[in-house]
């Protein structure tokens, strides 16, 4: 038996916005990859502190903390040419990175809620108008 044109018709239309709400699904999924990035950095700029930690108990912590220095990126100058202790310095650097990094993951996932909210609704938007074009060639 063959289904009726009716009920093909709206299946196909059906399937239509399922794959809709997919595409939005994935622009959420692949959203969820820059949700990482300030947390990945504190990470590799906490890692380098640690190193230059190290590299000051060596006997040429000079050469070795310059070395770092492209590593450390903005946080360069404070740690390699502030004053006190290196221990005291890079302590003072890990609070204010890490202060920083929250600030801006919490940027990040505003962004991400914000954009998913505003694809979501465009998407259901988009299947109501394109059911109500079903729905009109379907009577």
């Amino acid at each position: 038996m063959q289904p009726s044109g009716r009920s093909a018709n709206l299946g196909a239309w059906t399937g239509f916005l399922i794959v809709a709400f997919g595409a939005l699904g994935l622009i959420g999924a692949f959203g969820t990859y820059a949700a990482e990035l300030p947390f990945d950095r504190a990470v590799a700029r906490s890692l380098t502190l640690d190193k230059v930690l190290a590299a000051a108990r060596t006997p040429n912590a000079q050469a070795a903390e310059e070395a770092l220095r492209p590593l450390l990126g903005d946080s360069a100058d404070a740690v390699l040419s502030g004053s006190g202790p290196i221990e005291t310095r890079v302590a003072a650097e890990r609070v204010r990175m890490l202060s920083e990094l929250h600030g801006e993951a919490a940027i990040y996932g505003f962004r991400l809620r914000c954009y998913i909210a505003v694809f979501t609704v465009m998407a259901a938007l988009f299947g109501a108008m394109v059911m109500s074009f079903g729905r009109n060639t379907l009577s």
